[in-house]
């Protein structure tokens, strides 16, 4: 007799591969469909709105870059006249990149995005849901997403740019001007000339060659994980998203191949730079072909090849063997620190050679215990809006402050919102962390970051560290409480002595120099991290929806709000404020609640 009981299952399993089989394919053939139709239009969008920009901003950008080249004190007349001859070459280059650039940008967003929002409706909990995102996801989304680059875009060119520019002329230098060395011209052509001609060559040839295995490795290990269930197959929602990464693999490999051929550009041309710095032609040659070799090795640990190169790796670098082994005598972290114990973590495991094996891969539940970028970019504003209220409510900051801030970004008052406000929001999230003795940074959803699950993004690196050097000594300071309300003050403030004068909230400058002098440097270090967050993308966006609120608050506290508020400070306010009515701020270092939502 056949044993019915073994037949079911079999039927079953077999009759749900056929369906997810088909759901792919459903899914692969509407999600090609939304980005024929809504891929064009989304793609007019980004390219006309980037381009335009490029276009639009083209004389401000060159006014503004001779304007900052004539005024820094950084270099001396002869080197800034050789930046005026080559600056017409930089500017035509800026505009084929960024024309080329915004075009394959836009392409690849508006004909994609469509195709993996359709794969990323699986999702949804419910089979009625899925079936209505697949059909809705990435439509209008999509077009929203274009208009939102390009605001992005704009940003950075506008704001972004001018602010690097003007920190460019403001900037000056301990040991003088800095000239060119005319001697060194004829051999920074020749090794600019030699490493374009080399490095494309070389880098073209190897991720030619290596492009093959990769496509035949990713392959492998993206099957193996669908086969054993692992790794982004282990949730049954990404198991289309997985494939749809199995058939664009090549692609994938294609653009990697692109864009290792595309930087072997710039690294061959940094050549000249090597001979200046180095002041030796020999120099120079050796960091051609060590680049080669760096890339090789580079590239076999990606691909999990064998470990190191067969191209030679010479010195470029002239190092004071002496003072590197101070620096890093000097350099070492504490126990309790975040870098100790990441070296913990990372010396307890052995340093193996890298070998060709097939390892488990993360599953989705395990990699979402890491923080991620967006949570930190929610919490940041999330927090400034919470520290915007308490102040509105302590009546330090008034209607006419946000006003002022969406009408003069430059003015002295406005840098209270622009700096102080998220320098101030910065500040508390310091002191909220140094309090609770975390390890690392302690947001306002209670979410801890740490070196461990920070973040995987190169962007954030650039900031953690420093937060995190900032933290400790704010707690190495052992500032009393009338110290940390000075320290509120002058970093809220942002030097604006009459506003300092008129914020009665019992902060006490400290009688040592040597105190004052240490708790305004940390409120310098604050405010400077924060001019620099605020440089890129999308902060500047979601910054101003966080002072449109604040404005919106503040004027239903003071009784002015409109009835309908169409822009961002239409509503300009001819009320001053009254110094008198301003409140001691409520304890608000002494006594911290963490917010539970975001």
């Amino acid at each position: 007799m056949v044993d019915t009981s073994r037949i079911k299952p079999i039927a079953c399993q077999s009759l749900r591969i056929t369906y997810v089989i088909f759901v792919f394919c459903a899914a692969l053939f509407v999600g090609a469909l939304k980005g024929m139709v809504v891929g064009p239009l989304a793609s007019l969008l980004l390219i006309t709105g980037n381009i335009s920009i490029i276009l639009g901003l083209f004389p401000a950008h060159v006014a503004w870059t001779v304007y900052s080249l004539v005024k820094t004190p950084l270099y001396d007349l002869v080197l800034k006249a050789f930046l005026l001859l080559v600056l017409p070459l930089i500017a035509a280059l800026w505009l084929a990149f960024g024309i080329v650039g915004s075009v394959l940008v836009g392409v690849g967003y508006g004909f994609f995005a469509p195709w993996i929002a359709t794969f990323e409706a699986f999702r949804q909990n419910t089979e009625p849901r899925k079936f209505l995102h697949c059909l809705t996801d990435g439509t209008w989304s999509t077009i929203k997403g274009s208009c939102v680059v390009v605001r992005d875009f704009l940003d950075i060119c506008y704001h972004s740019v001018k602010s690097y520019l003007k920190e460019f002329r403001e900037k000056t230098s301990d040991s003088g001007p800095r000239g060119i060395k005319l001697m060194l011209a004829p051999a920074c052509f020749v090794v600019g000339l030699m490493g374009l001609i080399v490095e494309v060559a070389l880098f073209t040839s190897l991720a030619i060659c290596k492009s093959p295995y990769m496509l035949l490795k990713g392959w492998q290990r993206l099957l193996h994980d669908l086969i054993s269930r692992e790794g982004p197959f282990f949730e049954t929602a990404c198991v289309p998203i997985a494939g749809l990464v199995i058939l664009l693999w090549p692609l994938i490999v294609i653009g990697s191949t692109i864009l290792a051929i595309f930087l072997s550009i710039f690294v061959g041309l940094y050549g000249a730079v090597i001979v200046y710095q180095e002041t030796s032609f020999w120099r120079g040659m050796a960091y051609i072909v060590a680049m080669v070799a760096e890339f090789d090795e580079y590239t076999n640990d990606f691909l999990y090849l064998r470990e190191g190169t067969c191209f030679p790796r010479p010195k470029y670098r002239k190092k004071d063997t002496k003072s590197l082994e101070m620096s890093t005598k000097f350099s070492q972290p504490s126990e309790g620190s975040v870098t100790a114990q990441y070296r913990r973590a990372s010396s307890s495991s052995e340093p193996g050679l890298i070998v060709p094996t097939l390892t488990a891969s993360r599953s989705v539940r395990e990699t979402i215990q890491e923080v991620k970028m967006v949570q930190v970019s929610d919490d940041t504003m999330k927090g400034c809006e919470m520290r915007g209220k308490e102040l509105v409510d302590a009546n330090v900051l008034t209607a006419a402050d946000f006003e002022e801030w969406a009408h003069s970004s430059k003015s002295i008052k406005s840098t209270i919102i622009g700096v102080g406000l998220p320098a101030y929001s910065l500040l508390y999230t310091l002191l909220q962390s140094v309090r609770h003795g975390t390890a690392g940074l302690l947001m306002a959803d209670g979410v801890e970051i740490t070196y461990l699950n920070r973040p995987r993004d190169r962007v954030f690196d650039w900031f953690f560290h420093p937060l995190i050097v900032l933290r400790d000594q704010i707690s190495a300071a052992n500032l009393v409480e009338s110290e940390l309300r000075y320290l509120e003050k002058l970093t809220l403030m942002s030097g604006y002595l009459e506003r300092m004068a008129t914020w009665e909230n019992g902060a006490i400058a400290p009688e040592s120099a040597l105190k004052n002098g240490e708790i305004q440097a940390l409120s310098r270090r604050l405010q400077g991290l924060t001019r620099n967050i605020s440089k890129f993308p999308t902060y500047r966006r979601r910054y101003q929806q966080v002072v449109k609120c604040l404005l919106v608050y503040a004027q239903e506290k003071e009784g002015t709000l409109k009835p309908r508020i169409s822009k961002l400070g239409s509503t300009r306010g001819s009320r001053k404020e009254d110094p008198s009515q301003r409140s001691k701020l409520v304890e608000g270092f002494t006594s911290i609640n963490i917010s539970s939502s975001v």
